[in-house]
């Protein structure tokens, strides 16, 4: 006989091979038989079984009701033959006891498996007892029971014993130096407990040690920015301890540690992490490497990217002008940038400015043979902005610099950022910027440095005083468009259906992020046509619904664009947004916003500089179908450049 809480509650009996499930009846039957289980050989009362079975006020014949469940109870254990495995069921006074081998259930096991466990000390025995303990789950604990405040805080520490177990593995393969295994047990376990910061640091540290620097950074930005947008705190002590390891560039290649050696619990792999060396200043001749660690802190590459040629090869021909024409998008592979130059990547909300940055910048990686370093402004983020201090000590980090020698003040940290890429050959991308003077202090200056801007604002600021060039990302074509939902779907779907892939990109404006989103709907429904989730985007009132998948909607991003905006130049957006009209002049603005035309000149203007509308010709603004969506609703409602939302740039 076997009694199992991890997962939905039963109790089988009959041989391993073919087990026989006994049936146990109602919710609040298994709830009683979970209750007396989770004190297995111990008394529960019958008022603990009360609170447990109503989360409100139970009714007067609550106990007769206890009652009844336990002695079903007692008749289906005993013809599934508890007796011969010595479990009993027995009353004592107000309270009632099962007895029972405490081997018969699967939450004893599962705990004396992981106690026996010794990940630090016995790598290669633990291994296959905290895998025997976890394939003990067979879903969410407690499965089949009430909804109640107890059983919901049982089920609580159930899965923390879960995750510990989890964590405990993980420790055992990098122990072994099995980062690639590690990495395969902590992801899932991320993905179900993004704010487990420790969890988060383990999975960073395995990630990097097997080479995929680029996603360990990733997921510490990610959960920096669920932290700040959930709870309003910054990562702790371990998630930031781990972020600074990687950016430190510790090599990754390093022999795994020998399990019988003795390690220092300061090191998150399991023994002291060598310190990383400064960076010394370069002396190399102009255009040579510079000495020190290469940083890699780009992003991976956008899956899915399609077209953007044209926008490729003129982020080439204004980043490397040196370059020749034999490679991909207009650049040969060891081009030197002939001079310190900012290329600015601008557009609306969801066009595919960060992809097309990191796409560049992984094609052209040879061109930056000293590193290529990243930087989330959160400029269009929904939280706080990146403090430009705080990004210099990451990129002075990731250079090599020991923390403890980084100035605190943001202009000594700079002084020292320009000196140290002063010869070197380095691409800074610094993405999703809000304003230029954000962007000022991270500027390398170094004549062989590559720089992208990317941001939702035009940053004429940036053009003005230093010499920005700016590079215009519009929306995807139907072409594009079409090869996009195919990359995402398959071939075959797109094929099947052409008109309807056509019809989707028009509705959603062309936007990759909104494809993505619309992409998403029919990955989770195989069985609709294209043509289906056309006709439900055609209704105006579901569109932007539609267009969400978690946190990577269009109404998300659309929402921190107006966040940004004045009262005023939110109420105007309002006000075009109600209006019947995509396009309006200054007069025509003016009039269904009940405001003086000279100062409805520059609101548009401001509307226009964050890509909310489209100066398509002199004084004629034009507002796409989302934004006019977005508009109308409740998400027309800014909150000042202060103002809360969600999403990406």
């Amino acid at each position: 006989m076997d009694f199992s809480l991890l997962g939905p509650v039963t109790v089988t009996t009959g041989p391993a091979t073919a087990p026989v499930e006994l049936p146990l009846g109602p919710a609040k039957r298994r709830s009683v038989l979970a209750m007396l289980l989770l004190r297995p050989n111990s008394t529960v009362s019958v008022e603990q079984l009360v609170s447990g079975l109503w989360e409100d006020e139970p009714p007067a014949h609550a106990r007769t009701v206890i009652q009844g469940h336990v002695s079903r109870l007692r008749a289906a254990l005993a013809e599934g033959g508890a007796e011969a495995c010595g479990v009993e069921l027995t009353t004592h006074a107000s309270a009632y006891l099962l007895r029972l081998p405490a081997s018969l259930v699967d939450t004893v096991r599962f705990d004396d498996l992981v106690a026996r466990a010794d990940p630090e000390s016995a790598p290669a025995d633990a291994v296959p007892m905290l895998r025997q303990a976890l394939g003990l789950w067979r879903g969410p604990a407690l499965t089949g029971t009430v909804a109640s405040p107890p059983f919901a805080a049982a089920a609580h520490a159930l899965e923390e014993r879960r995750l510990t177990a989890v964590e405990a593995l993980a420790r055992a393969h990098g122990a072994l130096g099995e980062y690639e295994k590690a990495a395969g047990v902590l992801h899932p376990a991320a993905l179900g407990n993004p704010l487990r910061e420790g969890l988060i640091a383990d999975l960073m540290l395995v990630l990097y040690r097997t080479g995929r620097q680029s996603d360990a950074i990733a997921w510490f930005h990610r959960t920096r920015e669920m932290l700040a947008d959930d709870l309003g705190v910054d990562p702790g002590e371990r998630l930031t301890a781990a972020y600074q390891e990687i950016l430190r560039a510790v090599p990754a290649t390093e022999p795994p540690p020998d399990p019988r050696v003795p390690r220092d619990p300061r090191d998150p792999r399991g023994g002291e992490a060598p310190a990383a060396p400064a960076a010394p200043a370069p002396t190399a001749a102009s255009g040579a490497p510079a000495p020190g660690p290469a940083p890699e802190l780009l992003p991976r590459p956008p899956a899915g990217f399609l077209g953007r040629d044209a926008e490729l090869a003129e982020l080439t021909r204004l980043a490397l002008p040196a370059a020749g024409q034999d490679h991909p998008y207009g650049g040969a592979p060891a081009g030197l940038p002939a001079e310190g130059g900012i290329t600015l990547v601008t557009g609306p909300a969801g066009v595919g400015k960060t992809g097309l940055a990191v796409r560049w910048g992984h094609a052209h990686a040879a061109a930056f043979p000293d590193g290529r370093l990243f930087a989330d402004l959160r400029g269009f983020s929904g939280g706080e902005e990146a403090e430009p201090a705080a990004v210099l000590r990451e990129f002075l980090l990731a250079m090599g610099t020991p923390a403890d020698q980084i100035p605190p003040s943001e202009q000594a940290a700079g002084a020292l950022y320009r000196s140290l890429v002063a010869q070197r050959r380095l691409l800074v991308v610094l993405d999703n910027a809000s304003s230029s003077a954000q962007v000022r202090p991270l500027l390398p200056g170094g004549p062989h440095c590559a720089t992208l801007v990317t941001s939702r604002s035009r940053l004429d600021g940036l053009i003005a005083t230093d010499a920005a060039r700016p590079v215009r990302l519009h929306a995807l074509g139907p072409e594009d468009g079409a090869a996009l939902i195919g990359a995402l779907l398959g071939p075959d779907r797109v094929a099947e259906d052409p008109a309807a892939a056509e019809e989707l990109v028009t509705l959603c404006d062309g936007l990759p992020l909104a494809l993505r989103a619309a992409s998403a709907q029919l990955v989770a429904r195989p069985r609709w046509r294209l043509a289906r989730l056309a006709t439900a985007l055609r209704d105006e009132r579901r569109r932007l619904a539609l267009l969400s998948a978690e946190d990577a909607g269009v109404a998300a991003a659309l929402r921190n664009s107006v966040a940004r905006l004045s009262a005023d130049d939110a109420q105007l957006l309002r006000a075009l947004g109600a209006g019947f009209a995509r396009e309006v002049n200054t007069a025509e603005a003016a009039a269904l916003s009940g405001a003086d035309p000279d100062l409805i000149q520059d609101s548009l203007e401001r509307l226009a500089e964050m890509h909310l509308l489209d100066e398509e010709a002199t004084n004629r603004y034009v507002m796409s179908d989302l934004v006019k969506l977005f508009a109308q609703g409740d998400g027309g409602r800014g909150a000042g450049p202060s103002g809360e939302g969600d999403g990406p740039a």
